[in-house]
This record gives structure tokens, sequence and C-alpha cells, in this order.
């Protein structure tokens, strides 16, 4: 049971919900997650460690960036279930749409430059 229980905390905070519909459009650093969600870099970083041990992100590091992106489900079949039904569910809410707009103008380059 530890295990989905594990899953389901972890996706019981708005902003890690949020930052598994950013990552189904594509790979992302911290920073633009947090651009994304007008949140503080630590609080980014540990949302993402949460979700990553419940099975549901992992990282690839590419030089100075640490790209994460969602996870493939192999390590726990309650991740691999709830990414499934997450690429459909919550599109129509306002606050995720909005999110989803502005993802695709998001980026590393711009960031870094301010």
């Amino acid at each position: 049971m530890k295990p989905f229980i594990k899953v389901m905390k972890a996706l019981s905070d708005p902003s890690r919900v949020k930052i598994i519909k950013l990552l189904q459009q594509k790979k992302m650093c911290v920073c633009e997650l947090q651009k994304a969600l007008s949140l503080a870099q630590p609080t980014v970083s540990k949302h993402l460690k949460i979700l990553e041990e419940a099975g549901l992100v992992n990282y690839e590091k590419d030089g100075l960036w640490v790209n994460y992106f969602l996870a493939d489900g192999k390590s726990s079949p309650y991740a691999a279930s709830l990414l499934g039904n997450l690429q459909h569910w919550l599109n129509e809410d306002s606050e995720i749409a909005e999110l989803m707009k502005k993802a695709p103008f998001i980026n590393r380059e711009d960031i870094c430059r301010d």
C-alpha cells in the first residue's frame, strides 16, 4: 500500500499537479517551472523531489542544465495509471488552460538572460 499512498500524496498538492501538466508538454528545468508557477526555486525543487520519489518524474543532466520530464511509469503501476489519466484530466480547468498557453513561450535562455 505504501507505493500507492506515496503517489497519491505526491499528487495532493496543486503545484505538483501543475508541474505534471507542464511536463506533459515538454522537458523543463527548475528555472522554467519556477517562472511558469511563480514559485521560489527551493519550493519547485522540493516539489520535484516529491514527484521523483513517487515515480512520477525523472531527470537528466545536460551540461549545466537538469531537465525534468515525466517518468515512464515502469517503477510504479500507480504512477503509470495516474500519469496516463492526467493526460486527459483537468485540461478544461481555467488555471491549467492558462498555464498550458504560456508554457511554450517559457524558455531557460530568456530567463537566464534576465
